[in-house]
């Protein structure tokens, strides 16, 4: 059987030499027709595949474990933008204390950021005392170590001090677990602090589409102010587990 060159004559379908290009694929394979039949174009066949999106999940965290009427530690601590130490005595003069452990990675600290920044600013000037604690190690973490920490509270403008606890010992007094987590203290005259409210900021997570409020935490910090017991439920803090040391 006469063949002509580079095709198979019986059938007329295939070059036995592979073409170059899409078009010329298009043109010696199938006829036009053929591909929107199919349901799809010859000139889209590399656009039309199916788009990955990358998805970053943080572990959860809870915060848990800490009963109310829990006595604020003594803690110790240096803040990195000023190389000032700070002491729980240095709060003693005033009626309420929200002790925060928070990071500068955490994508759940990241989501409140901001409203941080205001809830604090708005309920200083209202006679609450404020602090931030990042008890992360650095080894594992640098981007949480001391020297971006000062970078941090300068560019967020932080009105409260944020302090780094090295050695993770204040952390494991406090019971703290995750960041952020809240710790909320009254102060009865010379008595000391004692823990009113150990929950959530507010319902608001970087995975759902609830508006930041910072309603829980303004509802028991109102309460504190005015003397009154804090009658809602405390739903914990969620966020990214404290980073301990490796060798612990």
């Amino acid at each position: 059987m006469a063949m002509a060159a580079g095709t198979v004559a019986s059938t007329g379908a295939y070059l036995l030499q592979f073409p170059r290009t899409l078009t010329a694929l298009r043109n010696s394979f199938i006829p036009t027709r053929s591909f929107s039949k199919l349901g799809f174009h010859p000139l889209r066949l590399r656009t039309t595949a199916p788009v990955r999106k990358l998805q970053v999940r943080a572990a959860r965290t809870d915060s848990k474990g800490v009963s109310l009427g829990f006595r604020a530690p003594h803690f110790e601590l240096q803040e990195p933008l000023t190389g000032k130490m700070w002491t729980l005595e240095d709060f003693e003069s005033y009626p309420a204390l929200l002790v925060m452990f928070i990071c500068n990675h955490c994508p759940f600290v990241k989501h409140l950021k901001k409203d941080i920044v205001k809830l604090s600013n708005f309920y200083m000037k209202k006679g609450l005392a404020v602090v931030a604690i990042s008890s992360n190690s650095k080894a594992t973490h640098p981007q949480d170590g001391p020297k971006f920490m000062a970078e941090e509270a300068k560019l967020f403008n932080y009105p409260f001090p944020y302090l780094y606890d090295e050695s993770q010992d204040v952390a494991r007094d406090f019971g703290a677990v995750c960041t952020p987590e809240f710790f909320l203290f009254k102060k009865d005259g010379r008595r000391p602090f004692e823990l009113v409210y150990h929950g959530q900021f507010d319902d608001s997570r970087p995975s759902n589409n609830v508006r930041v409020t910072g309603r829980d935490l303004s509802l028991a910090i109102d309460c504190v102010l005015s003397g009154q017991p804090i009658s809602l439920v405390q739903k914990p803090s969620v966020g990214c587990s404290i980073k301990w040391h490796p060798e612990t």
